[in-house]
């Protein structure tokens, strides 16, 4: 198939896209490289064997994105571009909203005349709110306790009344949980821009010695060890997702949510310990306040997952801190211009 990706140059886009080209699909990348890197989209070819084609457009830019799409041609979207940090969202509410709704809603626009109808949508556990009851599962109340869960919120329901509206649409969104690692090759990766937002990237880069110390976000959490749990997902796992949705959509159609998660929880003490395992780097922490809109716990139940894609995560956290470390020991300052 032709499948478009948005984002495709970033963290979890990259991954997806070195499997579409080595499962035999045509990729065409749209990136702004707001928060990637050209060399990403280089890398990407140089693993699969085989190059993407490449549109440097804004979805904001409505213009040029119905022309990206026109002369894509695609036959399906996987959509990944958006703003991803939950700390920015609560201090830029705006500029989320404008990013990631009304972009999706651009792109959405933009794929009606050419005939496409076939979208995997890269949503959050943020979305299941601030009490949520673990594991969680796909038929979970939704809520959200930040413009960033929100945002995903309002685009889940958006493409929910697009298939009801119309139900050639085939639709599936799915809600990750917590994506860390690194290609095993060490190639492509997470690559942060300014401080990093999430718990292994930081970690990494204390590792590598960008940062002095790991900040902690609060020790004082309801949870075994007083530091907030999450379900961390190897990224190679989570981009081999993508492609079991999209196959599934394009033989059954129809609208779809799928969890995407290991089903287990590991406190930040407990990544920090596998880290120093996997690498033999000590890490050292301080404990901070906790930060805005975090929850105390979240993981995913990904029966449904499991049965209906026949996809599992395979990967542990010990193999998670190996590739992550891989991944900024070998480019510890990332991607270069």
């Amino acid at each position: 198939m032709r499948i478009l990706v948005t984002g495709g140059a970033g963290y979890i886009g990259s991954h997806t896209c070195v499997l579409l080209l080595e499962a035999g699909h045509e990729v065409v990348i749209v990136d702004d490289f707001s928060n990637s890197k050209p060399e990403a989209v280089r890398r990407i070819g140089e693993l699969a064997g085989r190059g993407a084609e490449l549109a440097e457009v804004d979805l904001l830019d409505r213009a040029s994105l119905d022309d990206a799409v026109a002369e894509a041609g695609p036959e399906a979207v996987v959509h990944f571009a958006g703003l991803k940090a939950v700390g920015e969202s609560v201090a830029q509410p705006l500029r989320y909203y404008r990013t990631n709704v009304a972009g999706t809603l651009n792109l959405l626009e933009a794929l009606a005349p050419t005939g496409c109808r076939t979208v995997v949508f890269s949503s959050s556990a943020t979305v299941y709110g601030p009490e949520p009851q673990l594991p969680l599962k796909e038929d979970a109340p939704t809520s959200a306790t930040n413009p960033y869960g929100w945002s995903k919120f309002m685009i889940e329901q958006i493409l929910a009344d697009l298939h009801a509206a119309d139900d050639s649409w085939a639709i599936a969104t799915l809600r990750y949980f917590n994506p860390v690692g690194a290609h095993p090759s060490g190639r492509i990766g997470e690559d942060p821009q300014g401080i990093p937002n999430n718990l292994l990237p930081f970690v990494s880069q204390v590792a590598v010695g960008r940062r002095e110390k790991l900040s902690v976000f609060g020790d004082d959490y309801d949870t075994p060890d007083g530091t907030g749990v999450r379900d961390y997902l190897h990224v190679v796992d989570l981009a081999a997702g993508h492609l079991a949705a999209l196959h599934r959509l394009v033989e059954v159609g129809g609208h779809h949510v799928w969890n995407l998660g290991t089903g287990q929880g590991r406190s930040v003490f407990e990544v920090i310990a596998a880290f120093e395992r996997a690498t033999g780097v000590p890490i050292p922490y301080e404990v901070t306040d906790r930060r805005p809109g975090d929850i105390a716990a979240s993981y995913a139940d990904p029966t449904k997952a499991n049965q209906e894609l026949g996809w599992t995560a395979d990967h542990t956290l010990d193999a998670i801190c190996a590739d992550a470390w891989r991944w900024q020991s070998q480019n510890p300052e990332g991607y270069p211009d």
